[in-house]
């Protein structure tokens, strides 16, 4: 269980808003590249993203987009911050290591799952040199409560991939889908 994104779910009673992503787009393929002017370093979600759910390698479809992802923000410019693979869940980091060497991209090694490893992010890159405010990172995920609250609360551009690889009937990601369009009416 996310501890982090079930307390931090409580601040959209007070905000709701802070799960509205500033670009919205069915899937990864979809992404324009680059992203925004201003970008300059990229959060990428793994789970039904990039990539099937609970595989580590990217979905083939997106592919040729991951390819020209890599070559528009090369090396460390690219990472992938994900609640499994990287996080505390990860036993001596098993996963991540698999997913860096299948996708070529780094993983974050986080302590604190999304949206409360945002600090740990902007760290990140900035020690990399890359950013000098969280307005330059663009963040990409598939839930609204966890990675687009997350680029929110820290300033960064968010993304939000709204059927991702897989569309998912979970009752969490149909009510944050009701919560979109019920605060982007005509959307």
């Amino acid at each position: 269980m996310n501890v982090n994104g079930t307390l931090n779910a409580l601040k959209l009673l007070y905000n709701p808003y802070l799960c509205l992503p500033q670009l919205t787009i069915g899937n990864f393929k979809q992404l324009p590249i680059p992203i925004a002017p201003s970008i300059k370093a990229v959060v990428l979600d793994k789970d039904n993203c990039f990539a099937f759910p609970h595989e580590d390698s990217v979905w083939p479809e997106y592919k040729e987009t991951w390819e020209n992802l890599k070559k528009a923000y090369p090396g460390a410019a690219l990472l992938i911050v994900s609640n499994t693979a990287g996080s505390s869940d990860d036993k001596d980091f098993i996963n991540a290591k698999i997913l860096e060497k299948n996708t070529g991209v780094p993983v974050l090694r986080h302590r604190v799952k999304k949206p409360g490893c945002k600090d740990e992010i902007f760290d990140y890159f900035r020690k990399k040199n890359l950013v000098e405010s969280p307005a330059e990172i663009a963040v990409i995920g598939d839930r609204l409560f966890t990675d687009i609250m997350m680029a929110n609360m820290m300033g960064a551009y968010g993304v939000w991939l709204k059927d991702g690889v897989k569309p998912s009937n979970s009752p969490l990601c149909k009510f944050e889908r009701l919560l979109f369009d019920y605060l982007t009416p005509g959307n």
